[in-house]
């Protein structure tokens, strides 16, 4: 299955179903593995990783780990390094890169803080980042593309209550750029102070009064919320423009090659978001960790969109790891063969979906049963702390993994 290519991935459309195409231009779904990491996941209690430590006692060095590792996931029917990866492997297989581009200039994926993306100070960050991370691959045929950040919170969820609209107003300073923008916001959406006094329940006597607010009181109708959740949206997708914008900008000045990935949604994807986000993605990247692939939200995604669509974090924990599985995304089964018949069903059916290009498995090896630094403990692992492999698991994604181009391509 071969068309064009151009010496770099790319998406298309080939009779009403979407794929990658890789350099040479054969079609490619994205099979990837996340954190394939030599270090692996550092343990606080510990003062030390274990995977790494085991590892290295292994093999010896760096350079040895990889070249196994490479061998090991292709021979599971992998073909894509995912994010937080070791860059000893970006030679020896089609790899990602996370940017970190938001958390670098101020976002907190634990906390939940989102940056100013209207000061200058942001541009300056994506843009000293792009020249660091994209500048050198520009030309590099095995890089896939680029993911902009990793769940950034776009408004309520477990990390904050507040929509970004409260926290603009609430939390930054009078002559920051981006309290600035949100009283421009406000002049023009309503015809007066008095009116938007009126509509969110203060007595300002003037708009520079505004910028020196440090909250806000509860709406008292039904009426009144509707209109303030209104004035929330809209101001939304007016600063997530402005982020995907920008990014984009960045990574476009030092590498005009490369897909842009998207920002690997947490489980849920505002829409005002999705619609900002348009014309400056190539890929949209979602993460979940439900048994079933969200359906509705992927359709929705690409039908906002008109884009192609990729899970970037999925997995199944098991209890028979001996693991704890207290901390960390989903819920957890039964036994090892639970998760590989998990993973069957999963990709079989994210992959009868014409518009999705990849899935990338959250991760390489088993968390520290410890911890680690933010106390995840999870048996999220292809293989375990000691690097032996989970051989009922693999086995199923090898089987699986051999067949999904053939159930993309025909939609069965």
């Amino acid at each position: 299955m071969k068309v064009k290519g151009t010496g770099f991935f790319r998406t298309e459309k080939i009779d009403g179903v979407w794929w990658f195409v890789d350099p040479d231009g054969h079609l490619f779904i994205s099979k990837g593995v996340n954190h394939v990491s030599f270090q692996g996941d550092y343990c606080p209690a510990l003062g030390y990783s274990p995977y790494h430590r085991n590892v290295q006692a292994k093999y010896g060095s760096e350079e040895k780990w990889a070249e196994a590792t490479k061998k090991r996931l292709q021979s599971w029917g992998f073909n894509t390094i995912g994010a937080w990866s070791s860059s000893s492997l970006f030679r020896l297989m089609p790899y990602t890169v996370i940017l970190n581009m938001g958390a670098k200039a101020g976002a907190n994926w634990l906390k939940g803080t989102f940056p100013d993306v209207f000061s200058p100070k942001f541009r300056q960050v994506l843009d000293d980042v792009a020249a660091k991370e994209c500048s050198h691959r520009k030309n590099d045929p095995l890089l896939v593309g680029y993911f902009t950040d990793n769940e950034l919170r776009w408004g309520p969820d477990w990390r904050s209550t507040r929509h970004l609209l409260d926290d603009y107003l609430l939390s930054f300073t009078s002559d920051d750029p981006g309290k600035k923008e949100l009283l421009e916001f406000f002049r023009k959406r309503y015809q007066s102070v008095e009116e938007f006094s009126k509509a969110w329940g203060l007595n300002l006597s003037n708009w520079e009064e505004l910028l020196h607010l440090r909250e806000l009181p509860p709406a008292p109708t039904e009426t009144a919320e509707k209109q303030r959740l209104s004035d929330r949206v809209d101001f939304l997708r007016i600063v997530a423009r402005e982020y995907f914008r920008a990014c984009y900008n960045a990574i476009r000045k030092h590498d005009p090659n490369h897909l842009i990935l998207g920002v690997r949604f947490a489980g849920y994807a505002p829409r005002s978001v999705v619609e900002a986000m348009e014309q400056f993605v190539d890929v949209v990247s979602f993460n979940t960790y439900a048994f079933e692939p969200p359906i509705k939200v992927l359709k929705d995604l690409h039908q906002i969109t008109g884009k192609p669509v990729m899970i970037t974090e999925f997995s199944f924990k098991a209890m028979d790891s001996g693991l704890p599985n207290t901390r960390g995304a989903g819920q957890p089964v039964s036994t090892q063969k639970d998760r590989a018949d998990n993973f069957e069903r999963f990709v079989t059916a994210l992959m009868k979906l014409p518009y999705c290009i990849g899935y990338h498995w959250f991760q390489w090896s088993d968390q520290p049963a410890q911890g680690r630094f933010d106390g995840e403990n999870s048996n999220y692992g292809l293989v375990k702390e000691n690097d032996d492999t989970w051989e009922l698991l693999t086995q199923s994604m090898k089987e699986v993994n051999g067949k999904v181009e053939r159930i993309h391509a025909s939609k069965e």
